[in-house]
């Protein structure tokens, strides 16, 4: 459950919050650091980002939580597109330093090594290092890391790239520690819901989607508003609006809460100079130094 609200005592209402998994993943300890590290609400393991979202959106979970950035290799895709489609609301964010540990079962070392596999993010994450340290060795893309160090438990010859939560979980021993290319590695999580957020707390993040024409000073047009009001950006991105050729639509974070009166003038400039805009959510912003609970 969301700190400071209380659970039901009803044992069917009890509140469940889906993530990627299996247990061990970095989600997994991003949804500790969020609800903290008790009981509830109920862990539901799932096996891709889109069934995070369906989870929420079936009504199976009553939160999910989904990688959207990392601060080494940007905008997490699958994410994105998942947002343009949902009728899910961002109703919470949290920021999770990642460090990436070479995990092994038992304690061989190095040249016995035949296969590393993690998730495609870490592989990335981690490149320089294994390039230096394992030029010629097979890399294999997991589905996630837990996944990866799951299938280091079963085979000596096979390292895996993960967290400390994921050798804790499938009795494995860390080789090698910290091994990302840097060291401020940090990736940010959304907290899903059906229902939106409560009202403005002061210190406000708000995401929105906004679809352009594709015409020369889209851009400007799109963004000299919060300039005028003062509204402070966070983040913008862009992906392909896939209703269109050639046609895109942002990714804008900014300061504020929706009921905040410099972001409703905003939005009634934008209601002119844009096709459409997704009002995703407005909720409290996250500390980016916060560690799991």
């Amino acid at each position: 459950m969301i700190k400071g609200v209380a659970a039901s005592d009803e044992t069917n209402c009890i509140e469940k919050v889906a993530f990627l998994g299996p247990p061990g993943t970095f989600s997994n300890a991003a949804v500790d650091s969020y609800f903290g590290a008790g009981a509830l609400p109920i862990r539901v393991s799932v096996s891709s980002i889109d069934d995070v979202f369906l989870e929420v959106e079936a009504g199976k979970a009553e939160f999910g939580l989904v990688p959207i950035e990392n601060s080494t290799e940007g905008a997490v895709n699958n994410t994105q597109d998942c947002l343009i489609d949902t009728s899910l609301h961002i109703i919470g964010e949290v920021y999770l330093p990642i460090e990436h540990n070479l995990m092994v079962k038992g304690k061989q070392s190095f040249d016995r090594i035949k296969k590393i596999v993690s998730h495609k993010q870490s592989l990335a994450q981690c490149r320089l290092w294994l390039r230096s340290n394992f030029p010629h060795v097979q890399l294999e893309e997991a589905s996630s890391n837990a996944e990866a160090a799951r299938m280091a438990s079963l085979d000596e010859s096979v390292a895996a790239i993960a967290g400390a939560m994921a050798a804790q979980s499938y009795g494995l021993h860390i080789l090698e520690s910290g091994i990302q290319d840097r060291k401020n590695n940090t990736t940010r999580f959304l907290v899903l819901s059906q229902n939106r957020a409560k009202l403005s707390t002061g210190h406000d993040k708000t995401s929105i989607l906004v679809y352009t024409e594709n015409k020369p000073g889209a851009l400007f047009r799109l963004l000299e508003p919060f300039d005028r009001f003062q509204v402070s950006l966070t983040r913008i991105e862009t992906r392909p609006a896939r209703d269109g050729f050639w046609s895109y639509v942002f990714f804008i974070d900014f300061e504020g809460h929706i009921e905040d009166e410099p972001v409703r003038q905003v939005f009634a400039e934008l209601a002119d100079r844009v096709v459409k805009i997704k009002n995703l959510g407005s909720y409290p912003r996250a500390q980016q130094n916060q560690t799991p609970s």
